[in-house]
């Protein structure tokens, strides 16, 4: 019988474009795995990205109609697929695509349904979103004096990227689902 696997931990990071996310989520992926931690990331892009380059062959193919291209070396996977209409994909579909991993870290998807941390910074004036989102748990900022609202969420530093890591580790249970959940 197979042993039981062990669950993987999934935590979004929502906020406004120039809060810091990338910086963060970045720091954390190097955090994490000096921790021994596997991480992978699913980041939510704007609806005109492209990753691939004109005149490249997977370029060239993509653009003769395949539905999607894969493109594998021995050090790179990338699969690209290509939509007729626009489709805005979900986390729980987006996780299947995945290999196992200890964490998942989604940046972007500010409305998923699981927990997150806003990143929040007064000085690029955005509103919050936690008082509206019981999703999130967290709030990374560099001036929790400056919140609007009271909260029950953790206040982390921002710029203390390794504290961020350790208060993710030490609370993994809240982020924690299961394997059959991604599958």
């Amino acid at each position: 019988m197979a042993e039981p696997r062990a669950p993987v931990h999934v935590v979004g990071f929502a906020g406004y474009s120039g809060s810091g996310k990338t910086t963060l989520v970045e720091q954390l992926v190097g955090h994490l795995r000096i921790a021994g931690k596997t991480v992978s990331v699913i980041k939510h892009a704007h609806h005109q990205f492209d990753i691939d380059h004109p005149g490249k062959d997977s370029w060239r193919h993509r653009k003769a109609g395949a539905h999607e291209v894969l493109v594998a070396s021995s050090h790179l996977v990338a699969l690209q697929r290509e939509s007729l209409e626009p489709i805005e994909h979900t986390v729980p579909e987006l996780l299947p695509m995945l290999q196992p991993v200890d964490w998942v870290l989604v940046e972007g998807f500010k409305d998923a349904q699981i927990p997150k941390i806003e990143v929040w910074r007064p000085s690029a004036g955005k509103p919050v979103r936690y008082p509206t989102d019981p999703l999130i748990v967290a709030i990374a900022t560099d001036e929790p004096n400056q919140l609007p609202l009271p909260t029950a969420a953790t206040l982390l530093d921002i710029n203390r990227s390794d504290a961020v890591a350790d208060w993710l580790l030490s609370n993994e249970s809240r982020f924690a689902l299961a394997h059959e959940q991604t599958r």
